[in-house]
């Protein structure tokens, strides 16, 4: 199972990358876990200073930004 976590205190633009993660999941129809991640000390763990992000197991794979539900779906299969 490949753990897609969504790090962000839930602001609108984390709301929306969770929304194309979970498309991007559901198109791909693998096994996927998507993880919401709004502590601000699990989320500086990562190394992350700017929300939104996403990482795919432990690794960040994009700060900053909504990755569209393509971009996202190139970065988890």
């Amino acid at each position: 199972m490949v753990k897609i976590k969504i790090l962000g205190k839930g602001c609108p633009k984390c709301k929306k990358l969770m929304e194309n993660a979970e498309k991007a999941a559901h198109e791909l129809d693998g096994d996927y876990e998507i993880i919401k991640v709004t502590d601000i000390n699990e989320i500086m763990k990562f190394g992350v200073m700017m929300t939104p992000a996403i990482a795919v197991g432990n690794e960040v794979k994009s700060v900053g930004k909504v990755l569209s539900t393509e971009e996202i779906k190139k970065i988890i299969s």
